[in-house]
């Protein structure tokens, strides 16, 4: 458990570091291409500022992106309770509660650290599930905060969006900026700004690869060492598999947070998934119940 706390932290450190030298790199692309090297270093000071600034509102950003909304005890008793006692039984700090409504069965967690933890859950997981298979579920996204998916994920949100707005960038440089006329453009320059906008989602699609489909697995098992009741964790997959379903607000970006895939199944999706598939999850509960 440690050493995948240890490993999700120095995960953090290597994609912020990764996002920035992919920007750099892109910046004296342009720089050259257009014969201005102030480009290059307002490109890599606004790369630097939008990292630090994802860091600390990215999860702000989730929420307002998904949907949720923030409840307290009174406005859901059932949830609020649910994650109060498993913050309790872990030892660790009370995280802020969400909501989301939509009938799409789902939760996520998100925030930079347990302090700064949020959980949320869709209506319509609220109304499928059972006490024991609901608290099942928030055992998961309290796990994913206790072991520091939380961040990883938080982090490849931002810059999942910040790639995405690069694509958008460098295809309205290509047919729009130029500070020269369009019959000085250089062709091959053409050609690599278009494989830079093709290339920018795909290392968007490669960092949310990077959170790995084993920390879905870890959470699952975490989430029955917690309760120690494997049949409420087995039987809240059993209901996420057959009520599956594409949320209302879909967001590829937020997909790794969370607990189900959100979005419509696909090749493409299946491919990019961060989620293994939920028989296979159930499976291996199913073969370590004697070891819980």
């Amino acid at each position: 458990m440690y050493k995948q706390i240890a490993a999700n932290k120095r995960k953090t450190v290597y994609l912020m570091v990764g996002f920035v030298a992919f920007i750099a790199a892109i910046s004296c692309f342009f720089a050259w291409y257009f014969r201005d090297w102030t480009i290059a270093l307002w490109t890599l000071l606004i790369s630097i500022g939008y990292a630090v600034l994802q860091y600390f509102l990215s999860s702000s950003l989730a929420t307002a992106m998904a949907g949720a909304k923030e409840i307290e005890k009174k406005d859901c008793p059932r949830l609020y309770n649910a994650v109060e006692n498993l913050s309790i039984t872990t030892g660790l700090p009370m995280p802020k509660v969400y909501i989301v409504n939509d009938s799409a069965p789902n939760a996520f967690a998100t925030g930079r650290n347990p302090k700064t933890a949020i959980v949320a859950a869709t209506t319509g997981l609220l109304d499928i599930m059972d006490d024991n298979e609901l608290t099942a579920v928030m055992a998961h996204e309290m796990s994913h905060v206790k072991n520091y998916d939380i961040r990883v994920s938080t982090i490849v949100f931002g810059l999942v969006c910040g790639v995405g707005l690069l694509a958008d960038i460098s295809s309205r440089f290509l047919f729009y900026g130029s500070r020269r006329r369009n019959e000085e453009r250089s062709p091959v320059g053409a050609i690599l700004m278009i494989v830079t906008a093709i290339l920018a989602p795909i290392f968007a699609a490669m960092a949310q690869m990077a959170v790995s489909r084993q920390r879905e697995y870890l959470a699952d098992a975490s989430a029955v060492n917690i309760t120690r009741y494997p049949e409420g964790m087995i039987n809240a997959l059993k209901k996420l598999q057959s009520h599956s379903q594409p949320m209302k607000s879909q967001n590829s970006a937020m997909a790794q947070m969370y607990i189900n895939n959100p979005l419509r199944k696909g090749f493409l999706s299946n491919l990019f998934s961060t989620h293994p598939p939920i028989e296979k999850r159930i499976e291996r509960l199913e073969h370590g119940k004697t070891t819980f």
